[in-house]
């Protein structure tokens, strides 16, 4: 059996990758870069590991031999799904293998907003981080005492909640389904972007949740409100966002997903200094990488045996 990563992995992933394979499977790792390699290699793969370069309909009709699409992952929108069920193709992906990581990387992003840790570094590293500007210092705040608002209560939002608490936040939640078991308290979306003063994404990516922080509902988040998105960049409107921060509606903005990505060096959130960005990584460490490399290596082989798939979607 054949299968093909579409990714540019790091020397520990293909390692991980090569160790734990089982014998009767090849896996090839190419470069999300590199198309012709990848329509070559993809002609005879039953199996395709995908991380996020888009699986559309083209891709799937010219893999021929293909069976399963394994998401390393949670968020399937990037895979045509109405293609693959068409195709007979099986989707697949990973819930709870890179909640840990995500909870992390929320809480570092919400933290680094707060306490505006680029613009001290930045100062730091230029010499004049002992004279900082006055309006910096003004601008800091501490997560204690604050109210967070959660959008969803999935795995991540579940973990990150009693964190918050241990913190000394007051925290928040809004999702569609009853939780009685959070240690958050339920509002709804428009009652919690009015109260909280730092509200974190942890939605999928639908048609019905894209665009769901319109320029409206970003209005009625509470005045110098943080937002944080771990989620999806498409739930949010970008340009509404982009005014909120320059208009000082918003205080701050800690981002690892935009709406087209790669990110445009040239995107108006980059130019602004209270803005915190990563590309995309909140999921990305060995640690998730090695539990997903599990993951897919047991869909792979319940593949071969006929056996049914973990997780299936589609």
């Amino acid at each position: 059996m054949k299968a093909v990563l579409q990714y540019r992995a790091s020397p520990g992933f293909v390692r991980t990758l090569r160790e734990r394979a089982p014998g009767w499977l090849d896996v090839v790792v190419v470069d999300e870069r590199d198309r012709s390699t990848f329509a070559a290699e993809m002609r005879d793969a039953e199996v395709l590991l995908h991380v996020l370069e888009p699986v559309t309909a083209a891709v799937l009709e010219a893999s021929s031999s293909l069976r399963l699409v394994q998401k390393i992952g949670v968020g399937v929108n990037t895979i045509d799904l109405d293609a693959a069920r068409a195709r007979g193709v099986a989707v697949a992906n990973m819930p709870g293998t890179n909640t840990t990581a995500v909870v992390e990387h929320t809480l570092a992003l919400l933290l680094a907003a707060l306490r505006r840790i680029p613009a001290f570094d930045r100062s730091t590293r230029s010499g004049r981080g002992w004279e900082p500007d006055l309006g910096s210092v003004d601008a800091v705040g501490e997560l204690a005492g604050r109210t967070v608002g959660l959008v969803g209560y999935g795995a991540v939002a579940s973990q990150l909640a009693p964190v918050l608490c241990a913190l000394g936040a007051r925290v928040l939640h809004s999702t569609r389904t009853a939780r009685p078991d959070a240690v958050s308290e339920p509002r709804s979306l428009d009652d919690l972007l009015g109260e909280s003063d730092v509200v974190s994404l942890h939605l999928p990516l639908t048609a019905e949740t894209t665009g769901l922080l319109d320029r409206d509902r970003i209005a009625r988040m509470k005045p110098g409100a943080v937002l944080v998105n771990t989620a999806r960049g498409a739930l949010v409107d970008e340009d509404a966002l982009v005014d909120a921060l320059r208009s000082g509606h918003l205080r701050a903005a800690a981002l690892d997903v935009f709406a087209e990505e790669p990110v445009a060096p040239d995107h108006p959130l980059l130019a602004l200094d209270n803005v915190v960005v990563t590309p995309h990584v909140a999921w990305l460490t060995p640690e998730t990488l090695a539990r997903s490399a599990s993951v897919a290596f047991e869909n792979c082989r319940r593949l071969r045996a006929g056996e049914p798939i973990l997780h299936r979607v589609v």
